[in-house]
């Protein structure tokens, strides 16, 4: 069962622990004043997976970085450069 937020006119915020399908307080808990509403908060929602954009989490900018940093060092690793031009030698059968 899920705890509710409830807030009267009078600025009172009070919780419920109670079914989705109960009906909400008439009146405050606090102060008996009515009517009062229901608070909603936002919810927490994390992607998880491969299979959602780059941009669903904000962090394109560091991903692109770390991408760019190597190529961009010069480092011996740091692709054609590291490898040695050799050719296979051509057989004349």
């Amino acid at each position: 069962m899920p705890i509710y937020e409830y807030r009267c006119p009078q600025g009172h915020i009070f919780e419920m622990f109670q079914r989705m399908s109960d009906p909400s307080p008439e009146a405050c808990e606090i102060c008996a004043a009515s009517p009062v509403e229901r608070v909603l908060q936002p919810i927490a929602v994390h992607f998880k997976g491969s299979g959602f954009y780059a941009t669903d989490y904000g962090r394109g900018s560091r991903r692109q970085a770390k991408e760019t940093a190597p190529s961009e060092s010069g480092g011996p690793s740091s692709g054609e450069s590291a490898k040695k031009d050799t050719k296979p030698a051509a057989s004349d059968s």
